[in-house]
């Protein structure tokens, strides 16, 4: 018999030639990595590099350093190249889409919009969802929206303002209208008017995410999380049980479109202000994603062909009275307005479609 004393050496010998198997793996698995995993394209900042790739999440598992030296080498890779011809993974929209707003005071615009065949009771969001999209205030008063659909008041899904203090965000029965003071906005963000904390306008983007959490069914509520330029501003149960809805239309781009006579469709509560880069998903993002998306910038991720989206228009055209769906889903947008004489004497006079803007 062996003695104690051999025993316990071959214990250790094969304790390190099992250590130095696994190392050798991890070295294989980093190597293969390094070999497959391509340069991002543009600088960013690590939070962002991380959720680029997962072969970068799992680098920096492996080898936090080395995960860093290559965040360093692409960061410096992009600089050289900004302006090249390489082919990036970023996107860099040159237009924005800017609306006139209702014909109501104080905004006195053509009722200009785009239409879509966007129902969200087609993709079962109120089973959980993610909306991101940046707008540019360019007038703010009372219950204006960038982008909605409203079939019923229990089957809402909208996105805007209530006031120009206050935000609004419909979805289901449920309106959030808090003001952005109340909810913590910081007033760098903000513009004072004499009375109350306002959005500006002063061509300032502002990036919105709201976020519903997947569930299996509408017995109970789930959470609704908001977030403006990143950070989370309200975080609610609600439930959205009410869906079936039928609208002639779908969802508008510059105002909303809230049934009308049967299921008619009908334009209300335009808002002067440009809009880009709008993306849906049918479930709900994790939650460092708005951040993420935030971070990079306006110019903003090529969200083309990732999982679970449902809806997305980069708004980024330059020409032509369409906007495209670059989901797979083909909803594309169509310039539309209603203009009138009694609410905008000078209707007859300018152009009553939406405008692009090269920003």
């Amino acid at each position: 018999m062996l003695s104690h004393k051999w025993s316990k050496q071959i214990d250790t010998l094969l304790a390190d030639v099992d250590r130095l198997e696994r190392e050798d793996d991890r070295l294989e698995e980093i190597r293969v990595i390094i070999g497959q995993r391509e340069p991002s394209l543009q600088q960013l900042d690590w939070n962002t590099w991380l959720l680029s790739d997962p072969l970068n999440q799992r680098l920096a598992e492996l080898d936090l350093e080395q995960a860093m030296e290559l965040f360093k080498r692409d960061n410096l890779l992009a600089y050289r190249r900004k302006g090249t011809g390489g082919k990036p993974r970023k996107i860099v929209p040159n237009y924005a889409l800017a609306f006139s707003g209702d014909g109501n005071s104080p905004a006195f615009g053509n009722n200009d919009h785009v239409k879509t065949d966007f129902n969200p009771n087609d993709y079962d969001l109120n089973l959980g969802f993610t909306v991101s999209y940046w707008v540019r205030p360019d007038i703010v008063g009372s219950v204006m929206f960038a982008m909605g659909w409203k079939g019923h008041n229990k089957d809402r899904f909208t996105f805007g303002i209530n006031k120009a203090r206050q935000i609004y965000i419909g979805v289901g029965g449920n309106t959030l209208t808090d003001s952005w003071v109340g909810m913590g906005v910081d007033t760098s963000l903000l513009e004072y008017d004499g009375s109350n904390w306002i959005l500006k306008t002063d061509g300032t983007w502002y990036h919105f995410v709201v976020k519903y959490a997947d569930r299996s069914g509408t017995g109970s509520g789930t959470t609704r999380k908001v977030y403006l330029n990143g950070t989370l501003l309200k975080n609610s149960t609600i439930n959205w049980s009410r869906t079936g809805d039928e609208i002639d239309e779908g969802m508008y781009f510059g105002g909303r479109n809230a049934q009308g006579s049967g299921t008619t469709a009908k334009y209300d509560n335009g808002w002067a202000c440009a809009v880009s880069q709008v993306a849906i998903y049918d479930t709900e993002q994790s939650d460092d994603w708005a951040a993420a998306v935030y971070n990079a910038g306006r110019t903003g991720t090529d969200f083309t062909g990732q999982s679970n989206l449902v809806g997305y228009w980069k708004f980024n055209k330059g020409s032509g009275t369409t906007v495209t769906d670059h989901s797979e889903n083909g909803n594309h947008g169509t310039f539309a307005a209603i203009g009138s004489a009694t609410n905008n004497p000078s209707y007859a006079t300018v152009t009553a479609l939406p405008t692009w803007e090269k920003v």
